[in-house]
């Protein structure tokens, strides 16, 4: 049967899973979201909220360069053992956030790390352009929290698309690798170095160069 985007949204907020996988269990489930709960969990999909409250403090550094070192990154991603940290499934994912990272240029890993001084500011340059563009006061507030949720899809890296599955965010792709893997797993910190930073030269789609060099 037909399921509603909305359905598969609200299921795949409630378990984590990707698009596709709950998609495909409402569909088993014919629309029953309960039942779809039930399917994903028996195909081991729905675990990784179980497992987020679970320490995590080993994992790796990976680090990504690009365009023979024009942009350079370094990020750490946690695990709960040095055995998981060491597979090639958990080091193609630590590979897979410092690429996204390049191309992506998030400025946070989460919301929570974005000053509140830095929203507020942002509040009020998105809420003067709104009235500048004859927007009714009334309505003016909630345009303003619309657009704020934009800031943070664009600034934040768990919430933005990732670039190889731009249906997924990186929060979506990280809680199905804690399911697939059966471990916490906490992306912590990153650093993001761009040759000529700050100075006047020309702009570049690194998202382009970025998935030209992975398809090569």
């Amino acid at each position: 049967m037909a399921v509603s985007a909305s359905a598969v949204k609200e299921l795949r907020e409630k378990t984590g899973a990707g698009m596709l996988d709950c998609k495909k269990a409402l569909e088993e489930a014919n629309g029953d979201i309960t039942k779809a709960i039930e399917v994903l969990r028996e195909k081991g999909l729905a675990a990784a909220a179980n497992k987020a409250g679970r320490v995590a403090t080993e994992g790796v550094v990976e680090s990504y360069i690009h365009g023979g070192g024009r942009i350079g990154v370094l990020v750490e991603i946690n695990c709960e053992t040095d055995f998981v940290g060491k597979t090639d499934q958990f080091k193609e994912f630590a590979r897979d956030i410092a690429m996204h990272i390049a191309a992506s240029n998030p400025r946070y890993v989460a919301r929570e790390e974005v000053p509140a001084e830095e929203i507020e500011k942002e509040k009020e340059i998105l809420k003067a352009q709104a009235l500048n563009e004859g927007k009714p006061e009334k309505i003016v507030e909630k345009m303003v929290e619309g657009r704020i949720g934009k800031y943070y899809e664009e600034f934040c890296l768990l919430e933005q698309s990732f670039i190889k599955d731009p249906d997924k965010t990186i929060a979506t792709l990280l809680k199905e690798k804690i399911s697939t893997i059966g471990e916490n797993i906490s992306i912590r910190r990153f650093v993001r170095y761009e040759l000529g930073e700050g100075m006047e030269k020309k702009v570049d789609n690194f998202v382009e160069e970025v998935m030209a060099q992975v398809k090569n």
